[in-house]
């Protein structure tokens, strides 16, 4: 029989806090990290706003406890720092013999510090000194060491929908048996290359993101981490953590309708939803919060808005994108906007979609404005859609026994 799959740790550092704390006070504010510039040098810098978190290179290594050496990326740094949070958060002793893991989400990985010494790099005499911090496992394998987890690690790269792919993938890993819990997440961290391709598809926008806004004018960018410390019932049931929500379903689908757009109709976005929920069990009107994708994109909102009224009918629930507070943190979204979408279970609130004014007119329902408190919520889904179609949707319940 699968076991069930609990959450009993988060951790999570982004443009709008440092540690959980933070940001959920920052959710309650209203207080996007959107901003302009500050960090990356780039000849974008005043042209357009993102989620940068709020800590030089040096400062983010004083935050993970790390003396400065050669060898880290900001990726890995963020990394570190919301896995740790996460792993204290669920109060985790490896000696009591329960098989962990850890599977970590990014794209990136190395490319600031690739972009540092490119130059030096096509000139020297020793290029494969700096090979190492490129790879994306690497951020992997320096959160493991830092954990102290010595057994099952991989990474996941799927762009948008990593970081949720990277909890789909260590569910199904304790479901089956194999491990009896996972450090599952992702870290991102904004590099030159990875604006200047969001540029050059010309998605980006030069004020605040306008998700299912008729006017919507593209992404504001993010970086950060989030980590979800996922657990079997018996390892749950036994640690000494509370048991903070209940993941019950979950599903993935890759249409390959384009390598970086989504299909007109919504068809994988609808797949990946009513897999999650056929395999939760809920009919429509029992899921009571959407935190979607919403990119802020002509396509994503249009497509993602199409499979919500196609799956859900006339039973759609309280629907925001998050993204206009923190940022789209692209391969950590999926990670980051869980654990959003948990507090919203912890604390019966659900976030307000900021900047939205004017509905689309394509679209039958409009996302929620104003932050809602005093809610009954008993599941929550959480949207992560990435390029070439890879679609993931997940459903976590409120924990009541």
């Amino acid at each position: 029989m699968p076991s069930r799959v609990f959450v009993t740790g988060l951790g999570i550092i982004s443009g709008i806090g440092r540690d959980l704390d933070e940001n959920a006070a920052a959710l309650y504010r209203r207080e996007s990290g959107v901003t302009d510039i500050r960090f990356l040098d780039t000849h974008l810098k005043g042209q357009i706003p993102v989620s940068e978190v709020k800590y030089s290179f040096d400062e983010l290594f004083a935050l993970a406890g790390l003396t400065v050496s050669e060898g880290y990326s900001r990726n890995t740094l963020l990394g570190i720092i919301a896995a740790r949070e996460a792993y204290l958060h669920a109060r985790l002793d490896q000696r009591d013999g329960y098989r962990t893991g850890l599977i970590s989400a990014t794209t990136v990985g190395g490319m600031d510090q690739c972009e540092l010494y490119y130059d030096d790099f096509l000139t020297n005499d020793s290029k494969n000194s700096y090979i190492d911090i490129y790879d994306c496992a690497d951020s992997t394998e320096k959160i493991a060491m830092n954990l102290g987890i010595t057994g099952y690690r991989t990474t996941i790269s799927t762009a948008c929908s990593s970081a949720a792919n990277a909890i789909l993938l260590g569910a199904r890993l304790i479901r089956q048996g194999y491990l009896d819990r996972v450090v599952a997440g992702g870290t991102e961290s904004l590099t030159v290359f990875h604006i200047n391709g969001f540029n050059a598809l010309k998605i980006l926008d030069r004020e605040p993101c306008k998700p299912f806004d008729a006017r919507r004018n593209g992404i504001n960018l993010g970086e950060g981490a989030a980590y979800l410390i996922l657990e079997s019932e018996e390892a749950a049931r036994q640690g000494p953590a509370e048991r903070i929500a209940e993941l019950i379903g979950y599903g993935n689908a890759c249409e390959a309708f384009h390598q970086t757009a989504s299909s007109p109709d919504g068809h994988g976005a609808f797949l990946a939803m009513k897999k999650a929920l056929d395999m939760s069990g809920l009919r429509p009107e029992e899921i009571g919060y959407i935190n979607a994708h919403g990119t802020g994109t002509d396509n994503n909102d249009l497509s993602e808005g199409i499979a919500i009224e196609t799956l859900f009918g006339d039973s759609i629930p309280p629907v925001s994108s998050t993204k206009p507070i923190t940022g789209h943190t692209t391969s950590a979204a999926g990670s980051t906007e869980a654990i959003l979408s948990i507090l919203c279970l912890r604390d019966g609130v659900i976030w307000p979609n900021l900047n939205f004014r004017d509905p689309m007119p394509e679209l039958k329902f409009t996302p929620v404005k104003e932050l809602m408190t005093g809610v009954d919520l008993k599941h929550v889904m959480s949207n992560s859609f990435g390029f070439g179609g890879n679609d993931t949707s997940l459903i976590f319940k409120k924990v009541t026994e």
